[in-house]
């Protein structure tokens, strides 16, 4: 049979095992693989035999619905992608599926320029990637995001708070709109819209006006000031060379506390919302999408991308989502009906 690889790049996002386990399964039941797991991202290219883990039906049982990756993800390793290409062919690898966000995809269309029979899988809670719909491990963020907003309305209420919850994102605000619409949030801060402190202000203070006596702010770690830029996490930007967003709900409330007379705290949910099962939308997505990847290198249709668009999970060519990020569209229909509900942007 012929062998194939897979590998889990970038960050960690439930969906992550199911995508692995509908890959050796269709392998296994329909386009007869052998198929064979990278460790930790592209980072186990570089660690000879020991890089490289036998996917089997018994090893993928359980996973549908465990968080994380079996095979390991790594969002720091920067590798060559034609030292990539050779380690496949050392390998014995005649394919190989590639399953991550943007940065990954792009490395997934130089290792295809340079010949390589590549297939995509996207990947990201942020939702960010080009040319799908949707990406698996979105739903399960947002649902968690949601669900925290509810509990915060009910201590908000109580003590009558204006309270900030940071979600994740980078420089795209799916998750915060989302998540905003989803938990009844009041105010949702994205890095599409840079917002003004004042006019977050007068929102909270006309709310109290009208005895609405706390405030829900959902805000993107990567949202900014109206003349302002992104917040860093400096000790872990320092610590990882390269810019690590953290700390903007933070920053806001100083700047609220300063305009109202008002308790106002803050709370960041960081990883919490990368961890724990996926939903039964994401593990359908990530299954589908999965099966899609083993048919499409099983043919040899390759230097593509499983893509998720208008309820369908389709092949699209790799260059649609290749060093492009998807951001919040000012004038779609998320944003509107959030406008619509009453939720405001800060701008």
């Amino acid at each position: 049979m012929r062998k194939i690889g897979i590998l889990t790049g970038g960050g960690d996002a439930p969906g992550l095992n199911a995508v692995l386990r509908a890959v050796v399964l269709c392998a296994s039941n329909e386009v007869r693989l052998d198929i064979v797991g990278i460790r930790d991202g592209f980072g186990g290219f570089a660690e000879g035999d020991e890089g490289v883990l036998p996917l089997t039906r018994e090893s993928v049982r359980g996973l549908l619905w465990r968080g994380g990756s079996i095979l390991g993800c790594n969002n720091r390793y920067r590798g060559d992608p034609a030292f990539f290409v050779e380690r496949m062919k050392e390998l014995g690898l005649e394919g190989l599926i590639i399953v991550g966000g943007e940065g990954s995809l792009t490395v997934a269309a130089q290792m295809a320029a340079l010949g390589a029979p590549v297939v995509g899988v996207p990947k990201t809670i942020d939702n960010d990637v080009e040319g799908t719909d949707q990406t698996f491990g979105f739903d399960t963020a947002v649902s968690l995001v949601a669900d925290m907003c509810i509990r915060l309305i009910d201590t908000a209420e109580s003590h009558h708070r204006v309270m900030i919850l940071e979600v994740m994102g980078r420089n795209a605000g799916h998750i915060a709109l989302h998540g905003a619409l989803g938990g009844s949030a009041d105010i949702a801060l994205i890095p599409e819209i840079p917002y003004r402190p004042e006019h977050v202000a007068q929102v909270i203070a006309d709310r109290a006006a009208r005895s609405r006596t706390y405030t829900l702010i959902v805000m993107a770690e990567g949202a900014a000031r109206e003349g302002g830029g992104k917040v860093l996490d400096r000790y872990r930007t320092k610590l990882a060379g390269r810019e690590i967003l953290g700390g903007a709900a933070e920053v806001l409330a100083h700047e609220l506390r300063a305009l109202l007379d008002h308790e106002v705290r803050s709370l960041s949910l960081a990883h919490l919302q990368r961890g724990g099962a996926p939903t039964a939308f994401d593990r359908v997505l990530a299954s589908r999408m999965g099966v899609l990847a083993a048919r499409a290198i099983g043919s040899n249709r390759t230097n593509v991308f499983t893509a998720y668009r208008n309820s369908m999970v389709q092949l699209a060519p790799l260059s649609d989502a290749a060093g492009k990020v998807r951001r919040v569209d000012a004038g779609g229909r998320f944003l509107s009906a959030a406008r619509a509900l009453g939720i405001s942007f800060g701008d």
